[in-house]
């Protein structure tokens, strides 16, 4: 489902895929099945978006930018593309950004360009990651620090893999 009022240039979305009010998706973007881009998304051509994918309101997703499955995208996380933007600069180098499936990114958070955010990593609300984020991890903060890990169904653990009541995890779970 594409809302009459988004303006959806790329033929290249997923089935079932709902894409609400005021998105703009360029021609050459690429999204997955089972996808849901909720009101004033922009997302850029070279983009890449995988399967079962959430992107809440307010998020923009530049040229370099890949999304892989099962990810969620909070409302107004800022990508960037450019360590180095000037205006109107023709020599600035696009770098990629790779979010790994099961991430999860909280709201207002910023992932600066050229890094990588592992499979099933959490990154807390309002922080800003500067540099790669290992798989299972839990980063909040500005910069944002490891701060514990994740299991893949979304328990939080400290940094010695301990559950609010002292259990033990494996990450696998």
């Amino acid at each position: 489902m594409i809302h009459r009022l988004a303006d959806v240039s790329s033929s290249h979305i997923g089935n079932d895929t709902n894409i609400w009010q005021f998105c703009v998706v360029l021609g050459h973007a690429v999204i997955g099945r089972n996808c849901n881009i909720c009101a004033h998304v922009l997302i850029e051509n070279d983009v890449l978006i995988g399967n079962n994918v959430t992107i809440k309101s307010g998020v923009q997703v530049w040229d370099g930018v890949t999304i892989e499955d099962n990810v969620f995208i909070g409302p107004n996380v800022t990508f960037t593309n450019d360590n180095a933007p000037r205006s109107k600069s023709q020599s600035w180098i696009l770098l990629r950004t790779l979010i790994k499936n099961g991430a999860s990114i909280g709201a207002n958070a910023t992932i600066l360009a050229g890094n990588i955010v592992g499979e099933y990593a959490f990154i807390g609300a309002g922080s800003v990651v500067t540099k790669d984020v290992p798989n299972n991890t839990v980063w909040y903060g500005n910069p944002a620090k490891h701060n514990g890990y994740i299991t893949r169904n979304g328990i939080l653990l400290d940094m010695e893999k301990k559950d609010l009541d002292g259990k033990i995890h494996s990450l696998e779970e």
